[in-house]
Order: C-alpha cells, then sequence, then structure tokens
C-alpha cells in the first residue's frame, strides 16, 4: 500500500451458499478523497463495505485498510484499527433506547473507558453540533427525529473518535432534495476540515457530481471502472452507460449546471 492509498483490496471473493457476490475484485481508495461507489441493485456495495470494516468474512482475497491487513487479524488489534474509522450504515442504525447524545458516547466509552462527565457530554454536543444538529438534539431519542436528523445523528457518531476514515451506506437514500444537497454540502465540508476519506455508496447521482472525486462501478461481480463521472462515461460498458447518461443522470448534470 502507498502513502497515498488508504484502502487497498485484491482478489475479494465473496458468496452467500451458491450465489458468488463477488469474484476477484480489486479496489484501491485514495488518502483524502471522496470515492462514490455505484453498482446495479444485488452487485453487493454494502457487503463490500463490511468487508473492508470486518463486518463480512470473504471466502477469499486480501484486505488493507490504513496500512493494515485486516484478514485473520486478532480481536484486539482489529479493534485498534476500527477506532480510527467510522461508519454510518443505512437509516443512522442508532440504539433506539438511547438517547442521540447516549448515541454518539458508545464508542467513546468503548474506546476509552476513562472519559467521564461533563467531558463526555461536552464531546457528545460537539460532535452533535458537527453533524448539523441543534444541541436540543441530544436529550432526543430517534424515534422523536425526523428521517434525516436520524442520519446526521448516526454521523454524529460516526465522528466520535475523530476518524481518518469515513465509511457512509447510502446516506441520502429518502432524503428530500434540499435535505440530500445539504447533506452532501455538510460531507465535503467535513472531509476539508477533518481531512477525511469517505468511502461513500450511493445511488444518488446529484451526490456523484457534486461531492465525489472519483466513482468506482461494481458489476460482473468486479469493480468494473474507477475514475471521475468524465472518464468512465468515456467507457462503453452498457451498465455505465445507461446509468450516467440515462434521463436521470441527464437531468443531474442539467441541474448541476443551472447552479
Amino acid at each position: 500500500m502507498s502513502d497515498d492509498t488508504i484502502i487497498t483490496v485484491r482478489g475479494l471473493k465473496n458468496a452467500f451458499g451458491e450465489q458468488v457476490i463477488h469474484d476477484g475484485l480489486d479496489l484501491d481508495v485514495r488518502r483524502g478523497e471522496i470515492l462514490g461507489v455505484v453498482g446495479g441493485s444485488g452487485t453487493g456495495k454494502s457487503v463490500l463495505m463490511r468487508s473492508i470494516i470486518g463486518l463480512q468474512v470473504p471466502l477469499a482475497g486480501e484486505i488493507e485498510v490504513l496500512g493494515e491487513t485486516m484478514i485473520g487479524r486478532e480481536e484486539d488489534e482489529a479493534k485498534n484499527i476500527r477506532r480510527r474509522w467510522g461508519v454510518l450504515f443505512q437509516n443512522g442504525a442508532l440504539f433506539s433506547t438511547l438517547t442521540v447524545a447516549e448515541n454518539v458516547e458508545v464508542p467513546i466509552h468503548e474506546y476509552f473507558p476513562f472519559i467521564k462527565p461533563p467531558l463526555l457530554d461536552e464531546i457528545a454536543s460537539y460532535k452533535i453540533a458537527m453533524s448539523g444538529l441543534e444541541a436540543d438534539a441530544g436529550p432526543k431519542f430517534p424515534s422523536e427525529l425526523s428521517g434525516g436528523m436520524r442520519k446526521r445523528a448516526g454521523l454524529a457518531r460516526a465522528l466520535a473518535l475523530d476518524p481518518e476514515l469515513l465509511f457512509l451506506d447510502e446516506p441520502t437514500a429518502g432524503l428530500d432534495p434540499i435535505g440530500a444537497a445539504a447533506f452532501d454540502e455538510l460531507i465535503e465540508g467535513l472531509k476539508q476540515k477533518l481531512e477525511l476519506t469517505v468511502f461513500l455508496i450511493t445511488h444518488d447521482l446529484d451526490t456523484l457530481w457534486a461531492i465525489c472525486d472519483r466513482v468506482a462501478v461494481i458489476a460482473d461481480k468486479k469493480v468494473i471502472a474507477v475514475g471521475t463521472i468524465e472518464e468512465l462515461l468515456a467507457l462503453d460498458h452498457p451498465w455505465i452507460q445507461e446509468y450516467f447518461n440515462g434521463p436521470r443522470g441527464r437531468a443531474a448534470v442539467a441541474g448541476l449546471k443551472g447552479q
């Protein structure tokens, strides 16, 4: 892994029973970029992310994150690596019986149990503010929040340990266009201010055009192409052309030009 590569995946194979999801998948993620990951339904975008963060054990392949081999690590070793990244799962994946502030405090408790109130509460409040939520969101439960607010609360938790690397799984799904654009702007701002690398699974063409430095396309059980959208548009793969040159793709481009 070179100094400017933060994630390296080689020869990845994932399967569920006889259904092969990935077969020989390779991918590099560069330090400091927002990499969008796209693909049709069932191509294993989330499975790829879960493999990288250690929630899915692949049948074959090698994965390095932050210069460390991830497959086959002892739990204590893997834990030391995992604290260097944050994850926003689909729909936030918050603990329903905990307040927003308590959700943010969960990873801090796990990795830094010596941090106690009031410092713990101050850190949680700071992360909540970073996510764009109002201060009064802290004592609320997830059920009291809108869908967009739950995503921001999940983002606050993902930022709790000052990560170098951020994994986002469909962060704008279900949001209205204004809310999605605001979330994109937030991610771009955090990336710049915190010098983050962002692994972003999305189907939102507006997001891809607005904030992604490069896009990785999963098809045929592999990453078939990685590049800027302009570079991908030069390829003649039918799925790439249909996705980026279809009606929604053209609408995204028109909207970007109209800004």
